[in-house]
Parts: C-alpha cells; sequence; structure tokens
C-alpha cells in the first residue's frame, strides 16, 4: 500500500479495490449461492481516458466533459456516532472496506446481517462499531456477545474493539477462553463488563455458574461461524443463544455458507441482510502460493532446508497432530533451529508467551496444529509452511492468512507427497488460484545461502579489528603445509556453515543406501533432491471402467467404530485421509464405510498395531477425534441395524408408497481394496 492511499480499517490486510460486496435484502434461505459481482468488465480504464490537455483530433467531435468520479467512502458517511469517529481517526484510518462499508450501516439501522467474508476483510470493524454503538456505558451488565472459535482469536478481537472503544468511557470489554483462571474474568464480570468475547466453552461454564448473565444483550455476534460448527459447538452455540433475549441485533460472520450455517442462521436471525466479499482474493492475493512434492519420510528434511534458506524473518509450520508437533520441533531444534511447538496440550499462559517471543524475534519458528490458525497476527511472519496438507480445504485460506496480512506479502508452501496430486487440485479450485510449484532447495543450496549470510558479516567483523592473531595463525599453516591460499579460505568457509563434506557409503561400512522410489530424486551422496507426483496412482474416478469393475474378490477386514458421523458433517473422504494419513495405512486396506448420525463404521483389512490405533485415534475430523475401537455391536441389541445404528440417507419417496426413507444408510459401496483417497 503506497503511503499517500486513504487506510482501510482492516484487522488483517486489506480488501481487492477490483472487487465489490454484494448485499441483499432476502432471506437466508432464499439468497442465491453466488452472490458477489465483480466490476464489469466492459468499465472504462482510468489509463483509457483522454489526457486533460490533449485536444480532441481534427475530424472528431469534442469530448464530452466527464462527470466527477464519486467521493471515496469515508467512515464519516457510515452514520457513526462522533466518539467511535474519533477513535477510528486516531488510529489512522478514514476508508471503509467493502465488508465494513456493507455491514456497518445495516446493523446501525437495527437489521440482521450475515456476511461472508474471509479473514483479512476487515470484519471485526464491521461488527465491533455497530456493536459499541449499541451498548450504554452508563449500564454495568453484558450488553454485548461475541462468541469466537478459539482462544487467540477471542483475545483478538477484544482487543480490536477496545481499541476502537478508547474514546468511550466507562466501558469495559472482557475476554473470556479456557485455559485461563476465572477470578480475573469473574471479577470483570461483577465490576459490570459491557462486552463480552468468548468462546463457547467458558461462556457455557460462567453462565453455568450464574457468573454471567445475558438477559440484558442487545447484539450477539457469531464470528467464524463455520469454524465454531466445524469444532463441534453447534450445541453450546444453541444454548448460549437460548439465553439471549429474541429482541437484539445479530450479526453471523462465516468464511463459508454450507448448509449447516443457513440453518443457524436461519434460527437465530430475524430476516438478515446478506453482505459478502470474494473470500479467495480478499485472503491470498498478498500471498504467493507455492508447492512442492515431498515424501512423508523426506519432509522434515526438506522443511529445514527450506526454513535455513528463507528470507522471511518468521515462519509458521502447520501440522495436523500434537505427535508431529513435538517431532518436528524437536528435529528443527537439533538442526539449530529456534523453533517452538504449538498444540491443544499448551496452556494458555505458555501459547502467549510463545506468540510474545515470535513477535519480539526471540523465537523464529512456530509448529503448530490448526489451533493457532485463527487470530494470529505476527508482522514478523514471512512464510507458512503446511508440513501436512489440511484435511478441509478452508483450514488451508486460514493457515495461509497468517502471513500477507495487513497489506504485507508473504509465502505459503504446501508439501504434497507424490500421491496428493487430488489435494493441490481441489485446493486450486477451493481458492481459485494456481499453486506454484517450486524446488526444495538442495544440501549445496543450503552451504551457499549460509556462505552468502557469512560474506555479508565480513565488513563488520574487518572494522572491529583484532584479526592480527588470525593472520598469524593462516601464514603459519600455509608455510607449514604449502596449501592454496584460496582452497584454505574455502575449507575455512565450509567449516564455518557446517558442511562437512560429501558422505562416502562404502560397501565394507555396512551401510547400504535406502531404497529410492521411481518418483523420487536423490543426488550423490543420496540427500532427497526432488520428487513428482506417483503417475501410477490415480483417484478410482479417473480408472477405466475395466479397472472399476466389481467382480474383484473383497477383502475380509475388521469393522472399526469411529466417534464421528452425519451430526458432524462427515464425508467419507474426510475418514479415508484421517486414517491413511495417520496410521500409515493405504487406501486398498479400507473398505465399506457406513456413516451413521453420531458415529460411522469402517472396514479395515491392514495390520492395526497398539500404536496405529493410538494415532487414528487421536486423529481429528470435523473437530472430534475419532477414538478408533473394534466394533462390538449394538449394546444390549442382537441385531446390528439396532435403534442405536440407523444411517441417515438423504430422504426421498420411494414410486408410488410416499415413504420417507430417513433411516436407510449411507455408505460407501466401494469393497474392500478399491477405496481412493
Amino acid at each position: 500500500m503506497t503511503d499517500h492511499a486513504p487506510a482501510r480499517l482492516a484487522e488483517d490486510g486489506p480488501a481487492p479495490d477490483e472487487l465489490v460486496a454484494a448485499a441483499s435484502d432476502e432471506r437466508i434461505a432464499d439468497a442465491p449461492a453466488d452472490f458477489v459481482e465483480p466490476i464489469a468488465d466492459d468499465a472504462p480504464a482510468a489509463d483509457d481516458a483522454p489526457a486533460a490537455d490533449e485536444p480532441p483530433a481534427a475530424d472528431e467531435p469534442p469530448a464530452a466533459v466527464e462527470a466527477p468520479a464519486a467521493p471515496t467512502r469515508t467512515f464519516a458517511d457510515l452514520g457513526l456516532p462522533a466518539d467511535l469517529l474519533s477513535a477510528i481517526e486516531d488510529l489512522g484510518f478514514t476508508t471503509p472496506t467493502d465488508i465494513q462499508a456493507e455491514a456497518i450501516p445495516v446493523l446501525l439501522s437495527g437489521r440482521d446481517v450475515v456476511g461472508i467474508a474471509q479473514t483479512g476483510t476487515g470484519k471485526t470493524a464491521a461488527f465491533g462499531l455497530p456493536l459499541l454503538e449499541a451498548v450504554d456505558p452508563s449500564e454495568r451488565s453484558v450488553q454485548a456477545l461475541v462468541l469466537t472459535p478459539t482462544r487467540e482469536l477471542a483475545m483478538q478481537v477484544a482487543d480490536a474493539v477496545a481499541s476502537f472503544a478508547h474514546r468511550t468511557k466507562n466501558l469495559t470489554v472482557l475476554p473470556v477462553y479456557g485455559g485461563s483462571s476465572y477470578v480475573p474474568q469473574l471479577r470483570a464480570l461483577k465490576d459490570g463488563a459491557q462486552v463480552v468475547v468468548g468462546t463457547p466453552g467458558r461462556v457455557m461454564d460462567l453462565i453455568e455458574r450464574g457468573s454471567l448473565k445475558l438477559g440484558g444483550v442487545r447484539f450477539l455476534v457469531l464470528d467464524e461461524a463455520d469454524e465454531m460448527l466445524r469444532m463441534g459447538f453447534a450445541e453450546d452455540v444453541e444454548q448460549i443463544a437460548s439465553h439471549v433475549p429474541h429482541e437484539r441485533r445479530t450479526a453471523l460472520f462465516s468464511a463459508t455458507m454450507p448448509a449447516a450455517i443457513k440453518r443457524v442462521a436461519a434460527t437465530h436471525l430475524t430476516d438478515p441482510v446478506r453482505v459478502a466479499v470474494t473470500r479467495p482474493a480478499s485472503t491470498v492475493a498478498t500471498v504467493r502460493q507455492t508447492y512442492a512434492v515431498v515424501p512423508f519420510k523426506h519432509k522434515t528434511g526438506a522443511l529445514a532446508r527450506v526454513l535455513a534458506t528463507t528470507e522471511a524473518d518468521a515462519a509458521i509450520v502447520f501440522v495436523r497432530t500434537k505427535g508431529t508437533v513435538e517431532d518436528v520441533t524437536i528435529e528443527l531444534s537439533a538442526r539449530g533451529i529456534s523453533a517452538a511447538g504449538l498444540s491443544g496440550d499448551v496452556a494458555q499462559k505458555e501459547r502467549e508467551k510463545l506468540v510474545e517471543r515470535l513477535r519480539s524475534g526471540g523465537l523464529d519458528v512456530l509448529v503448530a496444529t490448526d489451533v493457532a490458525a485463527r487470530g494470529l497476527d505476527v508482522e514478523r511472519i514471512g512464510l507458512v509452511v503446511n508440513f501436512d496438507v489440511p484435511r478441509e480445504n478452508d483450514a488451508y485460506v486460514h493457515r495461509i492468512g497468517r502471513t500477507g496480512r495487513a497489506g504485507r506479502t508473504g509465502t505459503a508452501l504446501t508439501f504434497l507427497t507424490p500421491r496428493e496430486r487430488g489435494r493441490l487440485f481441489q485446493i486450486e479450485k477451493a481458492t481459485g488460484s494456481s499453486l506454484e510449484e517450486v524446488a526444495i532447495p538442495t544440501p549445496a543450496d543450503v552451504s551457499a545461502h549460509k556462505a552468502k549470510q557469512l560474506f555479508t558479516q565480513v565488513t563488520a567483523r574487518q572494522a572491529a579489528g583484532r584479526l592480527d592473531m588470525y593472520r598469524k595463525a593462516i601464514n603459519a599453516h600455509l608455510e607449514e603445509t604449502g596449501a592454496d591460499l584460496l582452497e584454505l579460505t574455502a575449507t575455512l568457509v565450509a567449516l564455518a556453515v557446517g558442511d562437512d563434506g560429501p558422505r562416502h557409503r562404502d560397501a565394507e561400512d555396512g551401510e547400504s543406501r535406502p531404497r529410492v522410489r521411481r518418483e523420487e530424486q536423490v543426488d550423490d551422496d543420496g540427500a532427497f533432491v526432488a520428487a513428482r507426483f506417483d503417475e501410477g496412482f490415480a483417484p478410482r474416478d479417473s480408472r477405466g471402467p475395466a479397472e472399476r469393475g466389481g467382480r474383484r474378490p473383497r477383502v475380509a477386514g475388521t469393522r472399526y467404530r469411529v466417534e464421528v458421523g452425519h451430526k458432524d458433517g462427515v464425508q467419507p473422504g474426510a475418514i479415508v485421509g484421517a486414517i491413511t494419513g495417520e496410521g500409515g495405512l493405504r487406501g486398498s486396506d479400507l473398505g465399506k464405510i457406513d456413516i451413521f448420525p453420531s458415529f460411522s463404521l469402517v472396514e479395515i483389512s491392514g495390520e492395526m498395531t497398539p500404536e496405529t490405533t493410538r494415532r487414528i485415534g487421536a486423529a481429528r475430523v470435523a473437530g472430534r477425534p475419532l477414538r478408533i475401537r473394534p466394533d462390538e455391536g449394538p449394546r444390549g441389541a442382537g441385531d446390528r441395524r439396532g435403534s442405536d445404528r440407523k444411517p441417515l440417507r438423504a430422504k426421498r419417496l420411494t414410486s408410488g408408497a410416499g415413504e420417507h426413507h430417513a433411516e436407510r444408510p449411507y455408505r460407501s459401496s466401494r469393497p474392500a481394496g478399491r477405496r481412493s483417497y
């Protein structure tokens, strides 16, 4: 953003000027799925307009005088009260983003709003400013409630809302979240905090304690509602909403608009106005998206090379599980990289310390699960690495949104295994972006980069002096050995950057080269250099009819139960991905999958060791751990299709019978040995 451009109030970054928000007064149930309209392609460009001092051509009539361009919309045009306008000006902002310009006037008018916007579009101010307008600071009771899916986001939203209210006297914004002491939160509620920003779990705890009373709430916000539902907070949100008066203003913001979110909006919002900005452009326009094909066994080494050669000040590495956080953090630290891990097991105070270290420069690399993907805003982060591909496309967008924020640029690198070409296509389709394939730095590249960094320190070290002892040592060595000065210098640089030279593997030393797969490429020392997608592996739908034939004998397997089902919005592919990804199984090891309302049954023919079972059981799908175990059938029933085992399928009518088949199973009918992932 240039210095003369008007500042735009966005907690994560600017919204694109080439896109406009679309607003609709239609009810959510009737609103079209695609409601974002780009500026018309045939609109005249500024470069096409004639210069002011350029005369018209002799054979052309004089050009009509163009009407002056519409003035830029400012916060003063949105109807905000004077104290909030002054606060915004103090923060240095004058021009609202698209989502702010559309949502703020609607909320100020008393209407409910559904906002479809990704992180980085300024949505916190879009609901935060109207929320503050609705609060009466003279009343010492909770008047506004904001629900967020994570602790990090709750803290960020609370800080932002408090900054908007710094000119409003006697107004308290209180963040409440798990993992922190109840005492200060209870004290602030007793003292009359008017705005509460919190996670559903802690809000429910405070309600049940009788400490948080919502009878006076006039403004309710569900921020990142899709993530809240994905994490399993649907029931908590319903319970919390039931404690809030029906007469209120409600704002729901979500990155996507699946059926579950539409149901929430239809239940808890009254005649809402739908406001949106395009999701890919609002989030990834300032992020260079890249990928590299890296077999699983080479991921840690490839990551270390990437981090050793990056120009970014700091980086976040996203992995799927807490166990991987620990493993990768230990490996990076052993290689001299300043890294720390962040997962659900880390206490809140320790989380805050880690983020502060990352912000201040005391930490360069944060290895994290998706718990850190939302609400984390650290200016130093210039690189995001997806060590593991996220199972859901929306998680990818939120991950890479940790860089390229507030007008800055950044890079996102995703590691894809040779069999994950399909995930690449899914991400590109979901984001509307084309990912650029890049090469992983080789060991030689790492050494060259370190040498370059070493040379940048030469001038300053020379100026510092006290080099005579080293000159004498070098001269003595040259006289003693007769070595070449250039060769000696090169050797000293190699030692300084940690390059011990090529590793020779001789047959007599008992060490053999590891097996190299056909899609991998290694150097003379056997170090991984590059890989390509496995062309021999294709999703089931891309195979020919003969390959898809159903006459292949079915492989017998053991039936296992996992604790996710239809109510979690789970799909067979997510279950397959979790089991194969965390358990090291192949897609051909999985057979039929039956998805029931609250759990699913999976046939597995591959070996399930206790360690494999533990890893799969800890994996999360739709925000819930799988907790896999052998299926023991329905409790207290001899029939395997007992009352607790009635899987769901979309309702349909049989011909002539007029009977709903709501209790029929939704199954994957692929035989074992043919499932793809």
